[in-house]
């Protein structure tokens, strides 16, 4: 009876701790993941998050002015934040701010929404542009993934993301032309961040598999004897 109690003992803290080491690992893994998540979609978000406030303050407030001037002190806002910290300021992005100031002045000057509109599609179709060139992805791809993922698969959803900038940008010409900004706004407040959120999840949630795929079949042949 004893040695039943003791055996009963050391399976159960056995177990315990089995359950505890594989909880630790995945709950590892999952932090490993939304950290790495977290590096991808940082730059992405930041590049585009002037021109998503601006729909989404037009949408809800309805005020030309109240929306160019917050989009206006962001894109400023973010260029003196990344001056503060030295972070490396890629050509795009100066053009961008100098898009947002001349493009946000005009419309101010001539409380005109469809110049501010515009600099929108002018930095959609740039954007889309510099999209074209093989391999600017790595950029957002976790240092630690890239010898794991196909040259390839990430030169190929560079080009889809492309063509979903350029086309974000041919869209919001169209409205800009035929439709009221208020319009304009809630249609591109929605279609700009949805779209770009879903096909992120869909290139990352697929690199990640075969990313780690890759890993595992390089680490099992380092593995086997020689």
């Amino acid at each position: 009876m004893i040695i039943a109690k003791r055996w009963f003992k050391v399976s159960i803290n056995g177990m315990a701790g089995r359950y505890s080491v594989s909880f630790a690992g995945s709950l590892n893994a999952w932090n490993f993941a939304m950290d790495h998540f977290l590096y991808s979609v940082r730059p992405l978000a930041t590049d585009l998050a002037a021109t998503l406030f601006f729909y989404l303050i037009l949408s809800t407030t309805h005020s030309v002015a109240l929306a160019t001037t917050v989009g206006i002190a962001l894109g400023v806002g973010q260029f003196i934040f990344m001056r503060l910290r030295g972070t490396p300021l890629v050509p795009m992005q100066l053009t961008s701010l100098a898009l947002v100031i001349v493009m946000g002045g005009l419309t101010l000057i001539t409380h005109d929404a469809r110049f501010v509109l515009f600099k929108a599609t002018v930095v959609y179709v740039a954007i889309s542009g510099a999209m074209l060139e093989p391999g600017w992805m790595y950029r957002y791809i976790p240092p630690i993934a890239v010898d794991h993922i196909p040259r390839r698969l990430v030169v190929g959803f560079g080009y889809v993301w492309a063509a979903l900038i350029f086309g974000t940008g041919v869209l919001n010409l169209y409205l800009t032309f035929t439709a009221k900004p208020e319009t304009v706004a809630k249609v591109l407040a929605i279609w700009a961040p949805s779209s770009k959120i879903t096909l992120f999840l869909i290139q990352f949630f697929l690199m990640r598999t075969i990313g780690r795929r890759n890993y595992r079949a390089a680490a099992a042949l380092t593995a086997e004897p020689s």
